[in-house]
């Protein structure tokens, strides 16, 4: 024993002893190899569907061929183009506005403090898997039957089933997050579980519920063209008829395509513009246009009136109707004008119906069979649709890491190097990517490897922004320690942003995947391979309907093993 107040010697052992050690997280390292595996089998599905630079010259000279043979971009004629348009817009608005109210309900028992009992969660989650999917393009060339050619119901119907598993799902997520406090005031006074939810849960999600929708929206006007190969009208339909003329119908597709591109692009910024406006966000950038509708939109005080009424009870109240309360009135109010309108745009007739045909067609659906094919042809299948994804998921991966790091605000060297990058993103959202994939088989006869390009493309702008948006909420502490301690620009972004915004990165690219799958079965359609193609011939033939369900099936699951495995990854690196 050492005496009191005497120094005690330390030795190595102790201080090894005493120093803090980090456990070593199991489920971290598995993760770690896990997502080293799937970057892997995306390198893999690469070589495996022969995507190499090789290819490009061939590529570049049947371009060029097509290009000398086709005649002049061109485009509709200016009535029949503004028909178009509109007829495509009504169709997105109507299919997402049912998709948004059918989510409501689903949500509420999906998500698991709302649910009424245990097994109803369990429930709305299958549904929302279930509708996810399912591909929209398939949903409309099976209610194709029971239409009339030409009728806008079936794409209606196909957006609005196949967007309830989006929305309620990420609706369901809101809700798990909601605080607890509201709800279980009303339930303590009295209120019943619609109560509850309507009072103590929907004010709490609402903004999240409009912002989901809006971005469904953007969605589904991108996927609106693959509608046209199911015999829907509008933009899609326009260009399969121009592109199916060749070579002289190849110059009107291409304007159509032109179109379609500067109509999503437009809309997304109306779409951010209705949430900025009706979530009350508002613009920080120091730009002119930033700062015009800052001015534009900005609360002004009311005037002081010393001699106006006493201040009551009854007037403390009433909820005053500022300038915001009565903008978000005004959009609310345009808002459901919009979706009345679009029954007009789309001109929704439910004569079209062959009521005679619904119950046959529903029916054709059970019991799933393979046909004519063996499983193995199905697997082998659904492997190729699973590989394309994967593959086009890296290629996404390693270019918005670039792109969008350089898009986020604490990354780019300057303000105007990040406006430029979020510009580029905008324009890789801008681009359907099925369109673009029709094109690159068209004229190149790539098959998946122009399914490939096209996802990644696409890929990019989802991405890109997503990982823009994750560096930007990354915590500022350990960047400015290490600008205080002299590191560089480069430095600072490996050690501290990018360590940071590594699980969200994750994260977004399995949902990425995810996204991938369900548009790469749908390369079918336009000339691909994979399960898209097993189902463009089984969705057209009632006989053959059994043949649908074994196939969605597999892609469910596939579907599902990519979801648990988000989860799972999520819970691992929170």
């Amino acid at each position: 024993m050492t005496a009191l107040g005497a120094p005690r010697v330390s030795r190595a052992g102790d201080v090894g002893d005493r120093a803090p050690r980090r456990p070593v997280a199991v489920q971290r390292i598995i993760a770690g190899v896990v997502v080293l595996g799937m970057v892997a089998f995306g390198a893999w599905s690469l070589s495996e569907l022969d995507f190499g630079w090789s290819a490009v010259p061939t590529s570049i000279a049947n371009a060029a061929k097509v290009f000398q043979q086709m005649d002049p971009i061109s485009f509709p004629a200016p009535g029949d183009l503004v028909y178009l348009i509109g007829l495509t817009v009504g169709i997105v608005i109507l299919g997402t506005a049912v998709a948004a109210v059918i989510s409501v309900p689903v949500a509420w028992i999906a998500a698991a403090n709302t649910t009424p009992v245990a097994w109803s969660r369990w429930l709305g989650r299958g549904i929302g898997a279930l509708t996810r999917a399912v591909p929209d393009v398939v949903i409309a060339l099976a209610f194709s039957l029971t239409f009339a050619l030409g009728s806008p119901l079936p794409g209606i119907l196909a957006l609005g089933i196949h967007s309830i598993g989006m929305i309620s799902k990420l609706f369901a997520d809101a809700i798990e997050q909601i605080d607890d406090g509201p709800r279980l005031a009303v339930r303590a006074a009295g209120g019943s579980r619609a109560q509850e939810f309507w009072s103590g849960v929907v004010p709490q999600v609402l903004p999240s519920w409009i912002a989901i929708a809006l971005h469904r929206f953007d969605i589904n006007l991108r996927g609106s063209a693959i509608l046209g190969y199911a015999g829907v009208g509008g933009l899609g339909y326009a260009m399969k008829i121009a592109f199916g003329q060749f070579p002289t119908g190849y110059g009107r597709g291409l304007g159509i395509a032109i179109v379609i591109f500067a109509l999503c692009v437009v809309l997304e910024v109306v779409s951010s513009t209705i949430r900025r406006n009706l979530l009350g966000v508002e613009p920080s950038g120091r730009g002119l246009g930033d700062r015009i509708v800052r001015r534009a939109t900005r609360d002004r005080p009311a005037p002081s009136r010393p001699d106006g009424p006493a201040v009551t009870v009854a007037s403390m109240s009433r909820r005053p109707w500022t300038p915001r309360r009565v903008r978000n009135t005004v959009w609310s109010l345009a808002a459901v004008a919009l979706v009345v309108s679009s029954w007009w745009m789309a001109g929704v007739d439910f004569d079209d119906i062959a009521w005679n045909q619904v119950v046959p067609t529903l029916q054709s659906f059970w019991p799933p069979n393979l046909g004519s094919h063996t499983f193995a042809d199905f697997g082998q299948a659904l492997l190729v649709t699973v590989q394309v994804a994967f593959a086009a998921a890296l290629l996404s991966l390693v270019l918005s890491v670039v792109i969008g790091s350089l898009a986020a605000r604490n990354v780019a060297p300057t303000g105007a190097v990040r406006s430029v990058f979020r510009v580029v993103l905008v324009v890789f959202r801008g681009v359907p990517e099925l369109v673009l994939a029709i094109f690159l088989i068209m004229v190149t006869g790539l098959g998946n490897q122009a399914g490939v390009v096209a996802l990644a493309f696409g890929g990019i702008g989802l991405l890109g922004k997503l990982v823009a948006d994750s560096f930007e909420e990354v915590p500022s502490g350990p960047e400015q320690a290490l600008t205080a301690a002299g590191a560089t620009r480069g430095q600072r972004y490996l050690a501290a942003t990018l360590p940071q915004g590594l699980p969200s990165l994750v994260g977004n690219s399995l949902y990425l995947v995810d996204t991938n799958i369900r548009a790469a079965t749908l390369l079918g359609i336009v000339g691909g391979g994979g399960v898209g193609y097993y189902l463009t011939n089984a969705s057209t033939v009632l006989a053959l309907h059994g043949q649908v369900t074994t196939l969605v099936a597999m892609v469910l699951v596939a579907v599902l093993a990519v979801e648990g495995l988000a989860a799972w990854m999520r819970r691992v690196y929170r």
